[in-house]
């Protein structure tokens, strides 16, 4: 089975490591896992907005976009979910 890339931007990759050390070793392994199935249970597309994501991590959101034709899932947020919305 192919295995999808996961790539972060470079806002997404600093707002990973402000967090506690502690959530972000659930993240990583969220993100591991989006490689085998971007698509998880528990997953939402978000409304109004073409490609994007998100899935949850206890009180944290990843915003992400799947491009199936080249097997890529572009992480494009991460943070707290009070936080996350506003920066869409």
């Amino acid at each position: 089975m192919k295995r999808y890339t996961v790539v972060l931007t470079r806002t997404a990759e600093k707002e990973l490591y402000q967090l506690p050390s502690g959530v972000i070793v659930k993240i990583v392994t969220v993100l591991k896992s989006l490689e085998e199935n971007p698509r998880p249970v528990g997953c939402k597309k978000l409304k109004g907005y073409k490609n994007l994501w998100r899935t949850r991590v206890g009180d944290y959101r990843i915003i992400y976009a799947i491009e199936d034709v080249i097997m890529l899932v572009d992480i494009r947020e991460i943070g707290h979910r009070k936080d996350i919305y506003d920066k869409l």
